[in-house]
């Protein structure tokens, strides 16, 4: 090999270190939350859901989907609405689907004033809430 070969691969190979380097500086990270924090909280809203206080179901699905929400911020997750962030974080979920329809949920509660729900929906949709929370390292 003459030397200007030689230069040309050496030259590439700086190129392709450089390039790594930057990669690897600027690449997303994982956030760290401050897990005690989000299950203190998450134990908070779960203690307060009363299966005889059906005013109780709606703000533990409220405050649910506001802790999830606030994960997500804190994620640096882009987005106006919650909405928008579920779009971009997706397939951090091991159940997609079944945030979206506890998210639905909490739309109903906010918009429908003779919404009628029972325990084991507002239950099943807690475990959601929970699952997610621990699916993004929240909890």
């Amino acid at each position: 090999m003459d030397g200007g070969v030689v230069t040309f691969i050496i030259a590439i190979l700086i190129v392709a270190v450089f390039i790594f380097i930057a990669i690897l500086f600027t690449g997303k990270r994982g956030y760290r939350f401050n897990i005690e924090q989000y299950q203190a909280k998450f134990l908070e809203i779960e203690n307060s859901l009363r299966q005889d206080n059906p005013a109780s179901f709606m703000a533990c699905i409220i405050n649910c989907d506001k802790l999830l929400d606030k994960a997500m911020i804190e994620m640096g997750v882009p987005g106006k609405k919650m909405s928008d962030r579920l779009k971009k974080v997706g397939d951090k979920f091991s159940n997609l689907n079944a945030v979206w329809r506890a998210h639905k949920l909490r739309n109903m509660i906010a918009h429908e004033s003779d919404l009628e729900l029972s325990y084991k929906q507002i239950y099943n949709a807690l475990q959601v809430y929970k699952q997610a929370l621990k699916d993004l390292g929240a909890i």
